[in-house]
């Protein structure tokens, strides 16, 4: 019941913000309102926030360290990252654009755990000293950090891990698949001898402390996922019994839970998730080891929306179209792989209300010049005209978050709001809209004559 409360609110929420959206300019059809804007549902983000923290607090002694680290690729905004490391939450960054996000929204360098399969020497050095936790990703870079640890006069370092493929198996979506056989990421666990060297490799390596497995993404079910986090903790239990010591005392159990695209129902949940880990590596849960998690899409996914102008219609052999100014440089995935990345799109008249009518089937076409700039096609939608307006929700991660520039279509502005008690939402700007100015320097502007 709680949960239907929760997502009815939301949707009450996000009407609301739309029609003060358009009462207050920041979309719409005059003149000088913008045609897109993006919004955050603040409440919605502590929300999610509090149910992954209360999740696994529950199932936890009390005591247990557990490092929640948003995974900042989701939403490489950094009022996002102050919102939600506010709420508790630390990060996780994998390149050194994302460290720099991080530490700009002020989080510390023991909430930041820094993951990629193609770290520098350069990069893993700053980490050391800075004091950010590493995940290795293969034995070339474990053979760099040997000789980073051993240069360091202190001999102090960091948490470093080690990043293992489960190799579990595939879910839904190939390109999101990390625990297959073949994947790029981590040092594979099941290929021949490969179990034997890692054991090999703590041992040989006193300061490895962790390990780290992310089996999970959209299209992965639950039970693919903890299954991976089985195998984890079953191959930390095997380092710690030949160590003779608690030499892993942190496992990463990375992120990945899948989100529901279809309503406004929040599913799975991270109850359920925690449920799904008990019930598969119960181990897990007795206070042995620590825990750090690295959550993105579904921590944020919910809570964002995309608003955009109708600008024209037309019929063209029989098909209804909408032209609207959000397609692939918001919505990439869901224009280059619909079936996998499909969207709901919510229909508001001119002044921000939600519009009703008989369905009609339209294709909701981006601004983009190529054919395939899609939002959807053939949807069943009350009959669009030229200033209605189409939102599309559930793009608070890896959508607008994540500006794709073509045609040099500028990056929109992003506004957090939030709704009072009497109905009043109040914005705040999170990212200013780029203009035709910053796209310019930006494509190298300020040396027109570099070629010539």
């Amino acid at each position: 019941m709680a949960a239907d409360m929760h997502e009815q609110g939301a949707a009450e929420r996000r009407d609301l913000a739309v029609r003060a959206a358009v009462e207050q300019g920041l979309v719409g059809g005059s003149d000088t309102a913008p045609p897109l804007v993006c919004l955050l549902d603040t409440a919605g983000i502590r929300a999610s926030a509090a149910a992954l923290t209360d999740a696994f607090a529950a199932a936890l002694p009390p005591g247990t360290p557990v490092l929640h680290a948003f995974a900042v690729k989701a939403a490489p905004l950094v009022p996002v990252l102050r919102l939600l490391a506010d709420a508790g939450l630390g990060c996780e960054v994998a390149s050194p654009g994302e460290l720099a996000l991080a530490r700009a929204a002020g989080v510390p360098a023991e909430r930041t755990v820094l993951d990629s399969p193609a770290k520098t020497t350069a990069e893993l050095r700053a980490a050391l000293d800075l004091g950010i936790a590493v995940n290795a990703d293969n034995r070339q870079e474990l053979e760099r950090l040997d000789a980073l640890v051993a240069a360091r006069p202190d001999g102090a370092v960091p948490p470093i891990g080690v990043r293992v493929n489960t190799q579990t198996g595939a879910g839904a979506i190939d390109a999101l698949s990390t625990a297959t056989a073949t994947s790029k990421f981590g040092i594979a666990l099941r290929d021949p001898g490969a179990r034997q060297r890692l054991v090999r490799t703590f041992l040989d390596r006193p300061w490895l402390t962790r390990l780290h497995a992310h089996s999970g993404s959209q299209g992965v079910p639950l039970p693919l996922i903890a299954q991976g986090v089985r195998e984890l903790l079953a191959l930390a239990e095997e380092i710690n019994a030949a160590a003779g010591r608690r030499q892993v005392d942190t496992l990463d159990i990375g992120g990945g839970l899948p989100v529901n695209f279809t309503s406004d129902e929040h599913t799975p949940t991270y109850a359920q998730y925690v449920a799904a880990l008990r019930a598969a590596a119960p181990g897990l849960f007795d206070g042995s080891y620590g825990l750090v998690t690295e959550f993105g899409r579904s921590l944020l996914a919910k809570h964002g929306l995309v608003v955009t102008r109708v600008e024209y219609t037309k019929a063209t052999g029989g098909r209804t179209i909408a032209l609207t100014h959000a397609g692939v440089q918001l919505a990439t995935r869901t224009v280059y792989a619909p079936q996998a990345w499909p969207v709901r799109i919510l229909p508001y008249d001119a002044k921000g209300a939600p519009k009703t009518g008989p369905p009609v089937a339209q294709d909701v076409a981006g601004p983009a010049c190529f054919a395939g700039d899609l939002l959807a096609t053939a949807r069943e939608l009350p009959e669009l005209a030229p200033g209605d307006l189409v939102a599309v929700p559930d793009t608070g991660a890896y959508f607008f978050t994540a500006h794709y520039g073509y045609n040099s279509l500028p990056r929109p502005a992003v506004h957090g709001f939030t709704v009072r008690p009497s109905g009043e939402v109040r914005f705040a700007a999170a990212r200013p809209a780029q203009s035709p100015a910053d796209i310019v320097a930006e494509a190298g502007g300020s040396h027109p004559d570099a070629l010539l």
